[in-house]
């Protein structure tokens, strides 16, 4: 037995861990497990890869990229990572739409639980998928898309890892493309006024907001001309950011005035270079996160009642909240089927107190019709899911007849979708 961990570390299991090398050795450890789980990066907050009996890992898995004739998709390994992934793209010429803004997350994990960056007309990354290959509970492959298992294809666009084990994925890529990133200073108050605008002129943009500080950290991303690789790989340095963290760890009453004092400082910044290496940026510091998508026409009063709650209690949120857009889709489990959403992230250090603060919080969230991203803190229970998703029941269903012992189950999922 292993001892597995997130990301964050919060969520831990002993399991036997599996990192077949090819899809054989993969498929008759599946058919022969009573439970098993699908693991990327760990980067879920919440117990989704967790599992005591069976956990399978797919980076080692052989593989390559394949390129569509028309150059519009390519099947890829589902246990890539998306930095990996990317690089294999540009070297073809090619690049996703849009990335949210780390890229350890494995292809499989980042699709199956809706990850995406920020843009108005850019959807999750669970859009770009148009086919793929699962292994399901028996062993057997099987390859679903729009006109192949049709029902299947179209609850494993967001799978949660429920339907099968993916090993192949075919996403729509697009023509290479450079990216322009700019970073300054702006008032709250301003940015908030502005912020609707400012959207329908930006292809990318989003904010960080300290709560207890009265200005933001604007970030966008604009095509611009042929350039070379950035002489960074992060959009802001961390190391005095760790301090003012480890500070407010041993005195969280002093977190209100080092977050005033930080924002006092100059900031900005500006990189240019292909898209894959400007969307991503190295984050060092563990955190947990709650993410809800909003209703896009409440996103900013959302934000702004949640930090007035935190002002007011003097509450020690250490991180900023990060505030994006994205669009809607029609994907059954997606938090964006009903309509383009303004996605709040919040966040803690790692080193402090969380469970209180976003159990609170989530109820500011979820009183303006919020949805949480499936991977990011939340405390949905199966009424809620059935109260949220219209299509609930019929991505149950879909879920039974492709596995109906509940191989790819585990006690969180069965609580929601068993």
């Amino acid at each position: 037995m292993t001892r597995w961990s997130n990301w964050s570390g919060s969520v831990t299991a002993e399991a036997s861990v599996l990192r077949p090398r090819d899809e054989d050795e993969l498929a008759g450890a599946v058919a022969a497990a009573s439970r098993v789980r699908a693991t990327g990066a760990g980067h879920s907050f919440m117990p989704l890869c967790a599992s005591n009996d069976f956990i399978v890992n797919l980076e080692d898995m052989a593989g390559s990229l394949g390129v569509a004739a028309d150059r519009r998709s390519v099947r890829a390994p589902a246990g890539w990572s998306l930095k990996r992934l990317t690089a294999a793209l540009w070297d073809e010429g090619l690049a996703l739409a849009n990335q949210g803004d780390v890229n350890p997350q494995s292809l499989a994990g980042s699709t199956a639980t809706g990850t995406h960056g920020t843009g108005r007309e850019l959807g999750s990354l669970s859009t770009f998928v148009r086919g793929m290959r699962l292994i399901g509970s028996d062993g057997d492959a099987c390859w679903c898309s729009a006109d192949e298992n049709p029902d299947l294809f179209q609850a494993a666009r967001l799978s949660l890892g429920m339907f099968g084990i993916a090993t192949e994925i075919e996403i729509a890529v697009v023509p290479a493309f450079h990216l322009a990133e700019r970073i300054e200073k702006r008032r709250w108050a301003e940015v908030r006024e502005q912020f609707d605008d400012l959207v329908e002129q930006q292809r990318h943009i989003e904010f960080w907001f300290f709560p207890h500080a009265d200005s933001v950290i604007l970030k966008t991303l604009e095509p611009c001309d042929p350039c070379d690789l950035p002489p960074s790989t992060t959009d802001m340095e961390e190391t005095a950011f760790r301090r003012v963290l480890n500070i407010g760890a041993v005195v969280p009453a002093l977190v209100p005035f080092l977050q005033r004092l930080m924002m006092r400082a100059r900031l900005s910044g500006r990189r240019r270079g292909p898209a894959h290496a400007i969307f991503p940026s190295d984050r060092t510091l563990r955190f947990e996160e709650m993410e809800y998508e909003m209703p896009r026409a409440v996103g900013l009063d959302t934000l702004d009642e949640v930090v007035r709650w935190i002002r007011a209690k003097r509450l020690p949120v250490s991180f900023p909240f990060e505030y994006r857009v994205v669009a809607a889709d029609d994907i059954w489990m997606s938090p964006m089927h009903a309509g383009p959403v303004a996605s709040i992230s919040m966040h803690q250090y790692a080193k402090m107190p969380w469970q209180k603060l976003f159990a609170d919080s989530e109820a500011i969230f979820r009183a303006h019709g919020g949805r949480p991203h499936w991977a990011k803190r939340h405390t949905l229970t199966r009424d809620d899911v059935d109260a949220l998703y219209p299509m609930a029941e019929r991505y149950r269903a879909v879920r039974r007849e492709a596995d109906p012992a509940g191989k790819f189950l585990n006690p969180h999922l069965a609580a929601l979708f068993s």
